[in-house]
């Protein structure tokens, strides 16, 4: 969208969200400097794959317990360009916030303080289940959280755990939405823009818009993208043609209400 903010009761004159189907860093390349007021993301790290070779993601992957395919992982040695990118797009003054388990963290956080993030703290999702793994099973995932510049968060009450239930059977890896609310509450205002180059199903998307800010995100995945515009029309449900066709002819969704 390539817009700058407008004040909350503008908003919804500019398209409510705008997904399409490219790379990562393609598309944050394609993005306008300072462009983008929040940006939250879930990446398929490179960690999963070592998991689902030696038999602990197997639910990730087409099996009989799921019809879904498993993703193309995103290289750690791709981290310096996507944060590089991730800094360029955000405003001054805006947060990061990376999705990521304990050994990809180490990975991530020198890679955005190199490209001048700033590294608060990591967050804890306590899923309330345990889930994946061989050794000591998971029932966390760490939310790396990163300051651009300084923003103050909108409450300094809200604790660095977040109690939410994984969601089961759903997309691969998908998160609830009520996590990333949390996120978008802290970090953003009502009109501005959400972004999230690893959208899967787009959880980002909801939140963002069940807050009233406006979201833009891609996905590799062609049915990623039909999930997150089927999902995300429930707010704009007068939407444009266009937007009903498949996203892999048309390129991108643009959905105006």
């Amino acid at each position: 969208m390539n817009r700058t903010s407008r004040p909350s009761e503008d908003f919804l004159t500019d398209p409510v969200f705008h997904v399409s189907s490219l790379d990562a860093v393609a598309w944050l390349r394609a993005q306008a400097s300072e462009s983008v007021d929040l940006l939250i993301t879930d990446p398929a790290y490179e960690s999963l794959e070592k998991h689902r070779a030696i038999g602990t993601t197997t639910r990730l992957k087409h099996s009989k317990a799921s019809s879904n395919d498993w993703f193309a992982v995103f290289p750690n040695a791709r981290f310096p360009e996507l944060f590089a990118e991730a800094f360029r797009v955000l405003k001054r003054n805006t947060h990061l916030y990376l999705f990521c388990d304990a050994e990809t963290m180490f990975i991530a956080k020198p890679e955005a303080e190199r490209a001048g993030f700033r590294f608060w703290k990591p967050l804890v999702w306590d899923k309330k289940t345990i889930g994946m793994g061989y050794h000591y099973r998971a029932r966390y995932e760490f939310i790396l959280f990163f300051e651009k510049g300084k923003r103050r968060l909108n409450d300094l009450g809200v604790a660095d755990v977040i109690t939410v239930p994984r969601v089961h059977r759903g997309y691969p890896a998908e998160k609830p939405p009520a996590v990333s609310a949390i996120l978008v509450e802290q970090s953003s205002a009502r009109g501005e823009l959400v972004a999230d180059p690893f959208m899967g199903s787009g959880s980002v998307g909801v939140a963002a818009l069940e807050a009233g800010r406006r979201f833009t995100g891609t996905d590799l995945n062609p049915e990623a993208v039909r999930l997150t515009t089927e999902r995300l029309r429930a707010f704009a449900p007068d939407a444009a043609n266009d937007a009903r066709r498949e996203p892999e002819q048309l390129g991108f969704i643009d959905t105006r209400p």
